[in-house]
């Protein structure tokens, strides 16, 4: 039929296919589950393809007035890695910029990292170009032998090689260790071998815990894609680390599983989308629910939200933050206790490790596996996105 060419799948999710392996592999032929497996491997392999790479001479010309990370989708969310990870008292602006171009402002004092995981979106090959022309520093971040490779190297500029080996939406570790080197060149993040180490381990673990082959009861992937099914998902972070992995999570539920979903800042939520756990899909539609039914029981007849809530942990609390660790507790606490006295179920995932990265790992690891198991779970391929091959096809004619 005209405009569902490619569409597959059922609506209501099936919860025994999640615990049949030979049926997941089946239905994600593309490897989606190897791809996000591989998170581990991306850190150490891109953390020694940027050790390769003439990085140094970043540093020649000193500290730059700002940078600015040029990219769009999986590459933009490299800029608010690195932003969250440098915190609040780094000595110069850190900007994702996720238009073709850079801002009007860029020029000789600044660096711009360009990131494509093809090395051709048009928004990280316009930054490249702009760069050069403005006599910015350059470094570029992509697939080798790509366009944003011949950019770079008119430019004189370093080129980190990335080499293609899944979509982009599961390659953001690949990605983002570049950017975080880089960024470490110029002195403006403090991330050390031991850090990267420890977050290839933490995502070597996650993907562990969260392998096809782990059944739905111990499997954390698969517990929560189960609790979001047919729901409205709500993805809120306490922390700018922890709104860094809700954003991600609202990027892989809208890619994989197609669910609508709605992310931020916790802090943010407060000052009026708390609302939405009154609301017609909240406490209006839980007040309506059988208080002897099964609480687990996936319910026909009425979509009702369900809250993701990503908690920094309360580690690290000599660190700088924009508030107090204890504020950020004490919000998250009271909008689990909102959400349990309206009835919405509410997921709780813990940040975990020494520093931030890790922290950051542990926060993405088991809600991309959950996205993907979403999908299959609703007869979907993870990999194949028709929707999006069909927009490309109407905006290139």
């Amino acid at each position: 039929m005209e405009g569902t060419a490619g569409v597959s799948g059922h609506r209501h999710a099936d919860e025994s296919l999640l615990d049949d392996p030979e049926l997941l592999a089946e239905r994600d032929p593309g490897g989606m589950l190897r791809f996000t497996a591989s998170g581990g491997a991306q850190v150490r392999e891109s953390a020694a393809l940027a050790a390769e790479a003439n990085l140094s001479v970043l540093a020649d010309e000193g500290r730059p007035r700002a940078v600015v990370i040029a990219g769009i989708g999986t590459a933009g969310r490299t800029g608010d890695v690195l932003a969250t990870v440098a915190g609040p008292r780094c000595p110069v602006p850190v900007i994702p910029h996720r238009s073709a171009g850079v801002p009007g402002w860029v020029g000789a004092a600044d660096v711009v990292i360009a990131v494509s995981a093809s090395g051709r979106s048009p928004e990280a090959l316009g930054a490249a170009e702009a760069a050069h022309r403005r006599g910015a520093r350059l470094v570029a971040v992509g697939a080798p032998d790509s366009q944003l490779q011949s950019v770079a190297e008119r430019a004189r500029a370093p080129f980190i090689p990335v080499p293609r080996r899944a979509p982009a939406r599961a390659s953001l570790w690949a990605l983002t260790v570049p950017v975080l080197l880089a960024a470490r060149t110029l002195g403006l993040v403090k991330v050390n071998e031991a850090d990267l180490a420890e977050t290839a381990a933490r995502l070597d673990a996650d993907a562990d815990r969260c392998r096809p082959t782990a059944e739905s009861f111990v499997n954390p992937a698969k517990s929560l894609a189960l609790g979001l099914a047919g729901s409205i998902p709500i993805v809120w972070g306490s922390s700018p680390l922890a709104t860094v992995a809700a954003r991600r999570f609202g990027d892989t539920l809208s890619a994989n599983a197609r669910y609508p979903v709605v992310t931020g800042a916790l802090g943010e939520a407060g000052r009026g989308r708390v609302g939405l756990l009154d609301g017609v899909f909240g406490g209006l539609a839980e007040g309506e629910r059988d208080i002897f039914a099964d609480p687990d029981e996936t319910s026909t007849d009425a979509t009702r939200l369900r809250l993701v809530l990503l908690r920094d942990g309360g580690l690290n609390a000599g660190d700088d933050t924009d508030e107090p660790l204890a504020v950020e507790e004490r919000r998250a606490d009271a909008v689990q206790t909102l959400a349990d006295r309206r009835g919405v179920r509410c997921d709780v995932v813990t940040a975990e490790g020494g520093s931030a990265l890790e922290r950051l790992a542990s926060l993405m690891a088991v809600p991309d596996f959950a996205s993907i198991y979403l999908a299959l779970a609703h007869g979907l391929d993870p990999m194949a996105v028709p929707a999006i091959t069909e927009m490309k096809e109407l905006a290139n004619q």
